[in-house]
């Protein structure tokens, strides 16, 4: 599924594009890190009403009590944990550092009966934050509680960190806070891909193998066997090693081009953020090739048959039968 997201793209009107201009990078974030279509539509609808109210509230005239109650909640909370405030005083960013040292930031929408009414928060996080409010509250309260919500994910970023920095990760290429999937490369052209809770991080997470039958079937099998030997207390990463009997690439060791190799279609490797993730069963061939590239292809050859979701057909290299699970939509 997630290779469903990272072909993906929003196509629409330009009005809304307008509307949506400012949250360009939050949409991007929610389309990588959502499970599945109807969580997407959820984020987004929530974002479109943020974005249309923000739009509506920019006529609004604001009484000079909104100012002078803003500019004092910000020198109570101290102006050292503000990173940005735009001129017209309607949005705001705050800074804060967990207590592993990661910097983190969270955008607040301020309409017009500020602080009768609480701002709109937005966040970096995998997981829906949202802030207790009372009209005497103020930025030192948000600012208290996105502190807390930081800690309350610290063992989830420590399990994502300790995987970027220790493994090669294929997709996505620049994580943000709020993914949940990583793509691990295992060896030449076989990955793993997994999602991991964000509550519950040192807790099995969902594998998905990606390479030859004849290459990830016995992990698939050593996964089922050794689901027993997972444990809690140890790391993410660990119990992975453990559970699959291997030792992953190391950044300190290998480079990326050791056990990488380009799409034999496009002669790419990285193709609109994604890699191959498509390998011929064949061990004479195992030629690896972009899930785009391999759709288009398979549907250009006459002997190629669909049914429903799947398209048999032939390998472009070696000839030998090859069959895709297609997830092309547009949204």
């Amino acid at each position: 599924m997630q290779v469903f997201f990272c072909l993906s793209r929003i196509e629409c009107s330009w009005q809304l594009k307008k509307i949506l201009h400012g949250y360009r990078h939050i949409l991007k974030q929610r389309l990588h890190s959502c499970p599945d279509l109807v969580s997407f539509m959820v984020e987004l609808k929530t974002i479109l009403e943020i974005a249309l109210k923000n739009t509506e509230e920019l006529h609004i005239q604001r009484p000079p009590e909104y100012y002078s109650c803003l500019v004092r909640d910000l020198e109570i909370l101290g102006w050292n944990k503000v990173a940005y405030v735009d001129t017209s005083l309607t949005t705001i960013k705050l800074k804060a550092e967990d207590s592993c040292g990661r910097q983190h930031l969270i955008t607040l929408k301020l309409n017009a009966k500020y602080p009768t009414e609480p701002p709109d928060c937005l966040v970096d996080f995998p997981v829906q934050f949202a802030i207790s409010w009372m009209p005497q509250n103020s930025l030192i309260d948000i600012h208290n509680q996105f502190l807390a919500a930081l800690e309350s994910l610290k063992e989830f970023w420590d399990a994502m960190d300790e995987i970027d920095g220790k493994t090669w990760v294929l997709e996505p290429e620049n994580p943000t806070r709020s993914a949940t999937t990583r793509r691990i490369a295992i060896g030449n052209n076989i990955s793993v891909t997994i999602e991991v809770d964000p509550r519950h991080p040192n807790m099995l997470p969902e594998c998905y193998f990606l390479g030859a039958d004849h290459v990830v079937n016995p992990l698939r099998t050593k996964l089922n066997n050794n689901m027993h030997l997972w444990d809690p207390k140890i790391s993410l990463l660990q119990n992975l090693k453990d559970v699959l009997e291997i030792d992953f690439p190391s950044r300190a060791v290998l480079e990326e081009s050791d056990f990488t190799k380009d799409c034999g279609i496009c002669y790419a490797y990285r193709l609109d953020g994604t890699t191959p993730d498509q390998v011929c069963d064949d061990p004479r061939c195992g030629q690896p090739f972009h899930q785009a590239c391999l759709y288009e292809w398979l549907q250009g050859l006459p002997s190629s048959r669909q049914s429903f979701n799947v398209i048999f057909g032939e390998c472009p290299y070696c000839n030998k039968p090859l069959t895709l699970k297609s997830s092309m939509k547009k949204l």
